[in-house]
């Protein structure tokens, strides 16, 4: 199972896991419309029972989705799976967006132009691993002087000099371009989403689960970050897609 690509429903794939089994698990789900997937229906409530049973004590699920927009309504769907993996135990960490650069053209509508999904940060208790990715502070290394009150009894304000980091901790909105697709599969996962969140929650030969592994992005990434991976994919199709792309030597983040 470890390392490996299974053709089969995810619910297959946990049915054989022993609870507490794996650290991180990072997916992007079908929704709505989609929910009846190359003809294979999504059980959601058993899926997130089952995440809640197989991740660790600590671990952190990473849910990737949307919402389709019905009678000029946004269906809510989102929303109603974060709260109900809380209802099953898990905590809402995160609620983080990734924010599209290259969001695909809209027709015209009452709205305005939509380019962001949700990532879900779901964990298990409190995140037993959080390694933050850090980016640089525009004003980084800035040197200037204050005053600041001193804790005694005259309260006498003295002056101080601070030096501002010149790295700080990466935002929750992640701005990434959505993958190009070379493949025959509808909507390729980004490896950079993919890759940032399991190098933040996971440490080396950790556990990472796909139960929606599509073209193999998560089980990609994982594998490139020296983490085991376990992928569940129903379409023979696209596990095929996925196991040429983990065949294929990764040199970089595409």
């Amino acid at each position: 199972m470890i390392n490996k690509i299974n053709n089969e429903n995810c619910l297959d794939t946990m049915s054989k896991m022993p609870s507490n089994y794996v650290d991180l698990v990072v997916t992007s789900p079908p929704y709505d419309n989609l929910r009846d997937y190359k003809g294979y229906s999504f059980e959601f409530e058993k899926i997130a029972q089952e995440l809640y049973r197989v991740v660790k004590d600590g671990g952190v699920v990473v849910w990737v989705v949307n919402d389709s927009t019905v009678d000029g309504s946004e269906t809510g769907t989102s929303f109603k799976q974060a709260l109900y993996f809380k209802e099953i135990g898990f905590n809402i960490h995160d609620t983080m967006i990734w924010s599209k650069k290259n969001p695909m053209p809209q027709v015209k509508t009452k709205r305005y132009f939509s380019k962001f999904e949700y990532m879900f940060v779901f964990s298990k208790g409190i995140p037993k691993t959080f390694n933050p990715i850090m980016v640089e502070t525009k004003m980084g290394g800035k040197v200037y002087d204050s005053t600041v009150k001193q804790i005694s009894q005259d309260k006498v304000r003295v002056e101080k000099t601070f030096v501002l980091n010149e790295q700080r901790v990466k935002d929750n909105i992640w701005e990434i371009a959505i993958a190009q697709n070379d493949t025959n599969h509808p909507a390729v996962f980004p490896e950079q989403i993919a890759y940032d969140h399991i190098v933040s929650w996971s440490n080396e030969n950790d556990i990472v689960y796909d139960p929606f592994t599509g073209s193999g992005t998560t089980c990609k990434m994982a594998h490139y970050s020296r983490r085991n991976y376990i992928g569940s994919e129903i379409s023979k199709e696209y596990c095929d897609i996925a196991d040429k792309r983990l065949l294929d030597t990764v040199e970089g983040l595409v």
